[in-house]
């Protein structure tokens, strides 16, 4: 089923979901979509409520020039439990998405939260001078911002590709295309700068939620060391490395990737 929750007047979030059971809902990086998730939503199905969503102002919901700040996606998250009446709820959230999270919790707390699965995100992505394993220094993210509003197709197409181990293939990387520009430029600089600050060091040792933490091996965007931080910080937590993969386990190690989710689920 695909629909759209209201979360403030002309603002909709879009969502598709299937199956029954504890929901589990999938939260997608900067610029991207719920489509990058779409080899998990049948999984997922055939014990869980499976959901799919686009932030605001990506995919195919609104496009709207104000509240493109995680802590806002993460409000407009609170409104889709609340609207949906999801209870019990298990987080997935990948680069981004693990940022949406944690503010969610930071917000409105873990009372209805079952489980987190956090995949491929660091504790803050700034290269802040006591966290030098950061994936971004102010020159690199201005020079980010730069290409965003000046070369994006091309720049996008590199960025997409280093989200993987091995090359992507044509019709692949046309359709990750497609989904990372529906945006216009002045909203993607918009989440771009304020993901990239975004610093949640001092907050993870209040988590108490279970957690399981996936990250790839290859390190072309974000460290093992990122994930081996979040272990140290998050009481209880579990790393789980995936050899073959770089940002985006869930597409590269899809049938490991949905086990190891759907075995941490179930036995927490």
């Amino acid at each position: 089923m695909m629909a759209y929750v209201t979360v403030e007047q002309g603002i909709d979030i879009y969502y598709e979901e299937k199956g029954t059971g504890r929901p589990v809902i999938f939260l997608h990086g900067v610029w991207m979509s719920s489509r990058f998730f779409e080899k998990q939503l049948s999984y997922f199905a055939e014990n869980y409520r499976s959901i799919l969503l686009d932030f605001r102002s990506h995919g195919r919901s609104s496009h709207v020039h104000h509240g493109n700040t995680v802590a806002t996606y993460a409000k407009d998250l609170h409104a889709c439990i609340e609207k949906l009446d999801l209870k019990d709820v298990v987080l997935v959230g990948w680069s981004m998405g693990a940022f949406v999270v944690w503010d969610y919790i930071r917000q409105f707390g873990s009372e209805n939260i079952h489980s987190t699965i956090i995949v491929d995100e660091l504790a803050s992505d700034f290269k802040w001078p006591d966290f030098d394993i950061g994936a971004f220094d102010i020159a690199t993210l201005s020079a980010f911002m730069t290409e965003i509003q000046t070369n994006r197709s091309e720049f996008l197409t590199g960025f997409l590709t280093s989200m993987f181990k091995d090359e992507l293939k044509p019709d692949e990387v046309a359709w990750m295309l497609e989904e990372v520009t529906k945006m216009p430029e002045s909203i993607a600089s918009a989440i771009l700068f304020d993901q990239s600050i975004v610093d949640y060091r001092g907050f993870l040792p209040s988590i108490t939620v279970p957690t399981l933490l996936c990250f790839g091996r290859e390190e072309k965007v974000i460290p093992v060391a990122a994930g081996e931080h979040l272990k140290e910080n998050i009481s209880g937590s579990q790393l789980e490395i995936f050899e073959n993969s770089c940002h985006c386990p869930f597409l590269e190690e899809t049938e490991r990737f949905n086990e190891v989710v759907d075995r941490f689920i179930q036995t927490e």
